[in-house]
């Protein structure tokens, strides 16, 4: 089943929503090498989805960190699990077994649930720092370009 990107899916944070939509590209790759049947193309779909989702958890964390998101910890610790059994599939490929379709299913339930919980729950937090830092900019450079022209 091809996962359709949906606005329930949107954490309003554009850089983490892109980087969602492009797991499930990743994903729904996985399924169309399945269907082909190409053990190759399965095996660099899976390669280039462990890495990309290693990234992008190692973002999602940095930005739990600085927003002092207070169950960045336990988060971190979903990631490093979800890594674990994602990992454990990949050897299993490795060794020759067909496990395409079962981890095609584990990823999609696993990232649904996991945004739309998850994630969902440090958005305010990450969201509030980001406001933050903007107005800290601008406080720092509250003179435009016009102002300091005529300085």
């Amino acid at each position: 089943m091809t996962i359709t990107w949906t606005a329930d899916l949107d954490t309003n944070i554009e850089i983490i929503d892109k980087q969602h939509r492009r797991i499930v590209d990743y994903i729904n790759d996985l399924e169309t090498a399945n269907a082909s049947g190409d053990k190759a193309a399965i095996g660099h779909v899976l390669e280039d989805l462990v890495d990309y989702t290693m990234s992008h958890f190692a973002f999602e964390e940095s930005l739990q960190e600085e927003a002092g998101y207070k169950f960045a910890k336990p988060h971190k610790k979903v990631h490093e699990l979800f890594v674990r059994r994602v990992n454990e599939y990949v050897e299993r490929f490795k060794l020759g077994e067909d496990v395409a379709e079962s981890l095609h299913q584990m990823l999609i339930s696993w990232l649904i649930n996991h945004i739309k919980r998850d994630d969902a729950d440090y958005v305010g937090a990450v969201k509030a720092n980001m406001v933050n830092i903007v107005n800290e900019k601008k406080r720092n450079n509250d003179e435009g370009w016009f102002s300091r022209f005529f300085k």
